[in-house]
């Protein structure tokens, strides 16, 4: 049989190109692929064609891009259609290597390290769209809606999308749904549902996905948590890893139907391990957040999402090299990381950098680059931007020392940041680089007060109790102080303590103002330190205890608290 087939070869080779797909059809891709080459030598067009789409899948032969191109082009040139859609989908994939480099050693291989060509796709699939083609249909739309600016023409593509969507070609339906929802118009979401279906049906993956978040919102179909699940599982086992990393987390959250945490992490690590990057960041999210907290695995895991440009792992994986948590303590690594993510103009990253850079870590042009990010985007309106110029202004990062100019931004970023309402307040308050005003210092504590700044509270509580900038409130100022001492601040803590001593705000109670002065003299207050060691040394609130007493007077002198020194422990 093998020998009649190749006589039938020699003979006739439109005799052999039907042969070989009798041969193709029943499982015998290595003799098919022998008589198609026969057919594709002697010039039959669809035997060009199909003897390309042999070495693109590698049936009955190695599997070779290149080769493939070269068989695709010359049908393509020959006005096949199919060649053209096939040979414009390479191109757009960077595939389509216009010719074999490197002699007879690079005809099988894989990849191709080119570039997408959407030049010579665009001419391509414009040819087989014309021709009647509804792959290069679908293809033409792709590259007229997502290819280079310079060739969008998003009405033309919808055009082209609907004309292929109507021949019931599945990318068509697919891009034809997906246009339709960049219309943005409601009453279009059952119609672009169901073109979704139908792709879906046909077995894309992308539109099974696609489908189940339909599917699972109500977007123009009845909501149904059920067929979501299976839609998604159908996906992530067709192995797209959107779907894989979907899947997973609503396992782990019990989001859909069931909850398998266990699966759910099995999915997520699926999808991390195909190059998804959102999954690698949050598989390092969940070791780093387990109740056994794992950070050297999270810290892999934030590595494989950086390495791909995932801005937020690099700057979580920063913080674990700046703590030494999970990974050896590397302040230039984290350092290095960090100064990566801030140049992508990641704003989390940028204010950390700042931050290191203010403490007076980074490189001596780290100082130019904050300085520059924040004059940048403070110039557009971004008031936390104007917040952290006005901190390089106030402290001289990356640009000179100017107070005044540092006033304008803080000014500027207090209109809606609360750590620049307190600063602007303490600048007023100082009267650096703008007139002294307490009266308005007053306010703007006040609003920073009311934000939670525990520091602003504090101040304002000064305020109050002197009553600078405005009446005297000793009532008011005790109960900003307790505020700010149950947020562990040592001042506010030292202040509660005077009150209760000298009963002002506060009913006299030399117990509590002990228990105060302990709790800020343990967090280093000196002051605190100083009057803990005179209630010890004289039993003030009922417990003499002269050891201690010494210890904490010491402590205080230490400090050099005034009069803690020469204060004797009495006997």
């Amino acid at each position: 049989m093998a020998m009649l087939d190749r006589l039938i070869g020699r003979i006739h080779p439109a005799l052999a190109l039907r042969r070989a797909i009798q041969l193709s059809d029943s499982g015998k891709p290595g003799e098919a692929f022998t008589l198609m080459a026969v057919a594709a030598r002697a010039g039959i067009l669809e035997a060009q064609y199909r003897i390309g789409r042999c070495y693109l899948e590698g049936t009955g032969v190695p599997p070779s891009h290149a080769e493939g191109a070269r068989w695709l082009r010359r049908a393509a040139d020959r006005g096949s259609p199919d060649a053209q859609a096939l040979l414009a989908a390479l191109c757009v994939a960077g595939l389509a290597d216009r010719e074999v480099d490197g002699g007879s050693e690079a005809l099988f291989e894989r990849n191709s390290s080119r570039k997408p060509d959407f030049a010579a796709a665009l001419d391509l699939a414009r040819k087989a769209a014309e021709a009647g083609s509804a792959t290069g249909q679908a293809l033409l739309g792709y590259i007229l809606s997502k290819g280079p600016k310079t060739m969008r023409d998003l009405d033309a593509a919808h055009g082209w999308y609907e004309k292929s969507a109507a021949v019931g070609c599945a990318e068509g339906c697919l891009g034809l749904a997906l246009s339709l929802m960049r219309m943005g118009q409601p009453e279009q979401s059952t119609r672009v549902a169901a073109e979704v279906r139908r792709a879906a049906d046909a077995g894309l993956p992308t539109a099974i996905y696609l489908l189940a978040i339909l599917t699972e919102h109500g977007m123009g179909t009845p909501v149904d948590l059920n067929a979501a699940q299976r839609l998604y599982r159908q996906a992530a086992e067709n192995g797209l890893t959107s779907a894989q990393f979907r899947l997973g987390l609503a396992l782990i959250e019990g989001s859909l139907v069931d909850r398998d945490a266990v699966a759910g992490e099995a999915w997520v690590r699926r999808a991390a391990l195909a190059g998804n990057v959102d999954a690698a960041y949050r598989l390092g999210e969940l070791y780093a957040s387990s109740p056994q907290r794992d950070y050297a695995e999270a810290a892999t895991w934030y590595r494989r999402a950086a390495d791909q440009g995932h801005q937020t792992a690099a700057r979580t994986l920063a913080s674990l090299y700046l703590s030494g948590n999970g990974v050896a303590q590397d302040a230039e690594e984290g350092t290095r990381l960090l100064r990566a993510a801030a140049a992508s103009g990641h704003r989390e990253s940028q204010v950390d950098l700042a931050n290191l850079v203010l403490e007076g870590s980074g490189e001596p042009d780290d100082g130019i680059s904050v300085a520059t990010w924040f004059g940048a985007t403070a110039s557009s309106g971004d008031l936390v931007a104007a917040f952290n110029l006005g901190l390089c202004f106030a402290e001289g990062v990356g640009v000179s020392k100017d107070q005044e100019r540092a006033a304008h931004w803080m000014e500027r970023a207090a209109k809606g940041v609360a750590e620049a309402q307190y600063m602007y307040a303490r600048l007023l308050q100082e009267g650096r680089g703008i007139a002294a005003d307490p009266r308005r210092a007053r306010v703007f504590f006040e609003q920073a007060a009311k934000a939670g700044i525990v520091d602003a509270q504090v101040a304002l509580g000064e305020m109050l109790y002197n009553g600078r900038g405005g009446e005297r409130s000793v009532v008011a100022a005790a109960h900003l102080f307790k505020q700010a001492a149950a947020a562990g601040h040592a001042g506010a803590m030292f202040a509660i303590g005077a009150l209760y001593e000298s009963g002002q705000g506060l009913s006299i109670n030399t117990k509590a103002a002990q228990q105060w002065f302990a709790a800020a003299a343990e967090r280093g207050h000196g002051h605190a330190q100083l009057m803990l060691g005179r209630y010890l040394s004289r039993g003030t609130a009922g417990d003499q205890d002269l050891a201690a007493a010494r210890i904490w007077l010491e402590r205080a002198g230490a400090r050099d608290v005034e009069d803690a020194a020469g204060e004797p422990a009495e006997t």
